[in-house]
């Protein structure tokens, strides 16, 4: 089984919206702060949005902030990616990363130490 598994991906036209999870098991995800990172094909892989430990920090890329919300459930062992006003350049494959951090250091879009990392969900946005 793996450890984290992306859902809720999909294809969508502009303007609409979807909510991602990210549902971890055989671990416990609330001992790690959460990164999204999505890849576009020809591109590199970018850091989306992060939340740390506790929930309290919640960092975003310029590109998806207002937009896009990050949430964690640690009685569901999942975090979410709520992504509203969806854009044809928001289209990628989008991943999850459970990341090593102190409990309360605030989280990083580009972290470190990832100690675990779903194989992503993918996300056309198209007219």
């Amino acid at each position: 089984q793996l450890p984290l598994v992306e859902s809720g991906g999909g294809s969508v036209q502009p303007g609409e919206s979807l909510r991602l999870s990210c549902a971890a098991s055989g671990f416990t995800l609330e001992n790690y702060a959460v990164s999204w990172f999505r890849q576009a094909p020809g591109k590199e892989r970018e850091g989306v949005s992060c939340i740390s430990r506790r929930g309290i920090n919640r960092n975003y890329a310029d590109s998806v902030k207002g937009r896009f919300t990050i949430s964690r459930d640690n009685a569901q062992n999942t975090v979410y990616l709520r992504m509203n006003s969806l854009k044809p350049e928001d289209m990628a494959n989008y991943s999850c990363a459970a990341v090593v951090a102190g409990l309360f250091r605030p989280c990083e879009l580009s972290p470190r130490e990832v100690r675990y990392r779903g194989q992503g969900t993918q996300v056309t946005v198209s007219s």
